[in-house]
């Protein structure tokens, strides 16, 4: 065990606070599309990880009834229920997080770092990056709707010229935002590239209040890396945690205590890994003659 490792689990053995909420440890499940349902964040919250959050939900289906966004907004048997809301009108928003909290949400976040097209076309996710006036207001309308934290996921930015992580998460703060998450790339880098963690370092700098570092966290000497190269108070873990449930409480036990913890045992490791949902590999349109063609790409480890 390096020195590091030591310091790193000294800190990581702190009690971590979002808002009136004490975390029991600094490594969170990421909220994933089709991944993060509530038995996932069943068998992630029993394996040791400190937080874990729903699927995204579209604030207006949500407040509209829909039955799908209902279901990806439970969490009972989770820990801390977290739903995270994704949407463009402030009052639609404020309504979203109200039944949410109504319906035993202990936290709400919100998503401004989605980078999907059919996000991002709707002027959700992360295409507020390019509008802060607009994610101010949404920010707004939902602190006032509730009286449980909120909380703020985002990128880095547009793409390369407009790094604007550190001013939107000044502005958040500002307005009340209780922790927020970095992801480390731009929207315009989807998944390409290696995080840059060094940049949620600028974050973490122009705030006072806890950020969370994530991308590409697939290893327990990547999580040490992260957050020694970030600042950061706590790493977030996404695509490599699918398949393995126990991986993120793996995290939040080596953070903790500065020494990894003994693995599942087998038959419990496929067990769990079963019974976790596993995303789809990732498709893009490729065109042959007049007819679209879907070719699927097998997922890179650690994308979050």
């Amino acid at each position: 065990m390096t020195d590091r490792a030591n310091n790193l689990g000294s800190a990581g053995g702190a009690a971590l606070q979002i808002g009136g909420l004490h975390l029991d440890g600094r490594a969170f499940l990421a909220p994933m599309a089709g991944v993060t349902d509530l038995g996932m964040r069943r068998l992630a919250r029993r394996f040791g990880a400190s937080l874990t959050v729903s699927e995204m939900v579209a604030a207006g289906r949500y407040a509209r009834g829909d039955a799908a966004n209902r279901l990806k907004a439970e969490g009972a048997g989770a820990g801390f229920h977290v739903v995270q809301i994704a949407g463009r009108d402030p009052y639609v928003m404020a309504e979203a997080a109200r039944l949410a909290q109504d319906s035993g949400a202990a936290m709400i976040d919100i998503n401004m770092g989605c980078p999907a097209k059919k996000v991002t076309s709707g002027y959700a996710g992360s295409h507020l990056m390019r509008d802060l006036g607009l994610a101010v207001s949404l920010i707004r309308a939902t602190i006032a709707a509730v009286r449980i934290p909120v909380t703020l996921k985002m990128r880095l930015g547009w793409d390369g010229q407009s790094l604007n992580a550190p001013e939107l998460g000044r502005l958040a703060e500002a307005e009340g935002i209780a922790m927020l998450t970095v992801h480390g790339r731009t929207r315009c880098q989807f998944y390409s590239a290696q995080a840059d963690w060094t940049a949620i370092g600028k974050v973490k700098q122009a705030v006072s209040i806890p950020v969370t570092a994530n991308g590409d966290c697939a290893s327990l000497a990547d999580a040490v890396s992260i957050l020694a190269q970030s600042g950061a108070d706590a790493v977030m873990i996404g695509r490599s945690a699918i398949g393995r449930p126990w991986f993120v409480g793996d995290v939040a036990y080596y953070l903790a205590h500065g020494k990894a913890r003994a693995k599942p045992p087998p038959a419990e490791r496929k067990s769990a890994a079963g019974r976790a949902p596993r995303a789809q590999a990732p498709c893009r349109l490729r065109r042959a003659g007049r007819r679209p063609r879907w070719r699927c790409l097998a997922p890179t480890a650690g994308q979050a």
